[in-house]
């Protein structure tokens, strides 16, 4: 809440009507107002209005008070008018033998106004939180979370809803987050005053303001019914070309219902936070603004996208479907359904003998304590599978996101085969529930050095939740973090282990091939390279198969952390104004593979990844999933925000 400090000019002999919120102070010169001769006055006033005298008087009792020349009388009202002028304040002046001079009376009207949001995070929007107006990370924290609506309620023809500046469909009202102005007051304002809202330019690009049409003293009249089939249900409020608007005073107790569309994720130029302010304005003479006399106001922050770690449990598996695959789909088809899973193949039409769906998408999520839902980030790599995040993942509840690089050269280090989750750790002492992004880079005195592009990096650092750790991966062909690196569910405290490749045990086990006799031995049956989708030479078997998967948590796990399972439901994931129309061709990026078909193989699911293992090289798979914590592991392993 933003109290503007008001002094009024009383005069005696005459009446001052007064607007002013419960709560709210207003500060009259006494001495000022006082006539010619004055020594002493006096203060009445109604059983809702209540005062006090500065510099608080010498005398007791009911005597009148001296003038000080520069005395003070601030008064507020304790609860809200239900007519206009119904209470009153008027003081009294005496001359030097307690002679009445004169009387100035003031008419007040008090309108009592909320703007509220879920501060505390438990769902539900509470009146006045005294800290809706500040944000603070952290289980004990406060502030309300705004979600970024980046997936699409239209399944034809569709665009994320953010694109679009309406609310076409009552579904997508779930993914906003709730605000609710509350009023009690008279029947109507007096003349020349009105409600607005507003937000900063700064913060126009990034949020939307809906409403709830007002049906008030509308009947069914064919006029009517004619008027609500043009107008929206929910006009839009502020936005990008509206900075302020007046919104209705409904009168009365009652409530009005707003609701805020995030439209962008924190980035390098954007922290998350955002501020909308509700001003009760005052009419100024013909030819000024109207004066602002009270302001209320929300902040906003909009939730992280999330990773989430090799360690949980699937929900889908996808994988792509390509012309000499037949037989590992149909295996891996089965593996699926006993496992209790489900599979999702891309086929080629879709993927254009592109297999390597881990390196085109990266699964994660975006939650707040009224919504989550699972939003993909597509990498700038942007093969043959281009289209697949864009055309099939997005949808209802289901968002989508990326970074394009406009700037910078796309290496085979920006395919998402770079970039990992760890599962929740301790780092000299300080917690990330989440856990820690991995990426791969350059060594830091390289010079020619491939590096993952800084818009990505960029985008990654803002969600602050997860904080990166950089791993050098550039002395590998393609280069990627998870050709030489994997976390693994572990049945103990811990919950996981971190399995490390070894060059050097590598190197050996082939030299000790050689020395046995082996060493013209072929290690596929096939070509070891295949050619990209734009011809360019990748370098991986093609017996090593990829593909991606998503979970789901049976743990509720918040980005605002209150009841912190580490089964973080869905996938989600947000992505800078993406135009369909202008995608640009940025090229074919190889990534390797950690293991070959007859190794293991790696299956990347919406929340992170689950290992699937070769017991008999070609023959039977084996999957490795985490257990299910209890709720008391889950609760016993912290949060990030309180949900």
């Amino acid at each position: 809440m933003i109290i503007h400090p008001r002094t009024l000019r009383i005069e005696y002999g005459k009446t001052t009507k007064v607007m002013c919120v419960v709560g709210t102070e207003l500060t009259v010169n006494i001495d000022r107002s006082a006539p010619p001769s004055s020594k002493y006055f006096s203060v009445q006033c109604s059983p809702r209005v209540q005062y006090r005298i500065s510099p608080p008087p010498l005398e007791s009792g009911t005597l009148p008070t001296s003038l000080n020349g520069n005395t003070m009388l601030l008064f507020t009202m304790d609860t809200a008018s239900e007519v206009g002028n119904d209470s009153k304040l008027s003081v009294m002046y005496y001359g030097e033998k307690t002679e009445v001079l004169g009387k100035a009376v003031v008419h007040l009207t008090a309108v009592e106004i909320s703007l509220d949001v879920d501060a505390d995070r438990d769902g539900q929007v509470e009146r006045n939180n005294p800290n809706k107006g500040s944000w603070m990370w952290g289980p004990n924290g406060h502030g309300a979370i705004l979600l970024v609506n980046c997936d699409s309620e239209h399944t034809y023809g569709k665009r994320r809803d953010s694109e679009r500046a309406e609310v076409s469909r009552v579904s997508d009202l779930k993914d906003m987050s709730p605000m609710v102005l509350r009023t009690s007051g008279p029947a109507k304002l007096p003349e020349g005053y009105k409600l607005t809202m507003h937000i900063s330019q700064g913060d126009a690009e990034s949020v939307r303001v809906f409403r709830t049409r007002s049906t008030a003293g509308m009947h069914q009249t064919l006029k009517n019914l004619f008027y609500k089939s043009f107008v929206k249900d929910y006009p839009l409020v502020l936005g990008s070309e509206d900075l302020s608007k007046e919104v209705p005073y409904l009168g009365g107790n009652a409530e009005m219902n707003f609701y805020v569309e995030g439209l962008r994720f924190p980035d390098k130029d954007f922290e998350g936070l955002i501020s909308i302010s509700l001003s009760l304005l005052e009419p100024s003479s013909q030819g000024f603004p109207e004066t602002p006399i009270f302001t209320d106001r929300v902040v906003f922050r909009v939730a992280p996208w999330i990773m989430t770690p090799n360690t949980l449990n699937p929900l889908e598996v996808f994988v792509c479907s390509t012309s000499d695959n037949y037989q590992f789909l149909k295996g891996m088809r089965r593996l699926v359904e006993n496992s209790g899973y489900k599979l999702k193949v891309c086929h080629e039409y879709m993927n254009r003998g592109d297999r390597w769906m881990q390196d085109e998408i990266e699964f994660g999520y975006i939650d707040s304590p009224h919504q989550r839902f699972p939003v993909v980030l597509d990498s700038p790599r942007d093969g043959e599978l281009q289209d697949f995040p864009y055309d099939v993942l997005l949808g209802p509840d289901f968002g989508y996101v990326t970074r394009t690089a406009y700037d910078e050269e796309v290496s085979s280090l920006d395919s998402f085969g770079n970039l990992e989750v760890s599962p929740p750790v301790i780092v000299n002492g300080k917690i990330y529930p989440l856990g820690r992004i991995i990426i791969g880079v350059a060594f830091p005195t390289a010079t020619k050095g491939r590096n993952m592009t800084k818009v990505v990096q960029d985008f990654l650092w803002a969600q602050k939740v997860q904080e990166p750790i950089a791993l050098f991966s550039d002395w590998l062909l393609v280069g990627h973090v998870d050709e030489f690196m994997t976390f693994v569910p572990a049945p103990d405290k811990k919950g996981f282990r971190l399995l490390l490749a070894s060059p050097d045990a590598g190197y050996k086990l082939f030299r000790g091939l050689q020395n046995d006799g082996h060493g013209q031995a072929k290690m596929f049956d096939e070509s070891p390279t295949t050619n990209g989708p734009s011809g360019v030479s990748t370098g991986r078997s093609s017996r090593k198969r990829r593909c991606s998967t998503r979970i789901s948590g049976h743990g509720r796990r918040s980005s605002t952390g209150e009841d912190p399972g580490l089964n973080q439901g869905s996938v989600a994931a947000q992505r800078s104004s993406r135009n369909r129309g202008n995608r640009g061709n940025r090229g074919s990026n190889s990534r390797s593979s950690s293991c070959s078909g007859r190794g293991c193989t790696t299956w990347r699911n919406g929340h992170g990844r689950t290992y699937w293992m070769v017991k008999d090289p070609g023959i039977s798979l084996e999957i490795i999933v985490a257990p299910k914590p209890s709720w008391r592991q889950q609760k016993q392993r912290g949060g990030i925000m309180r949900s």
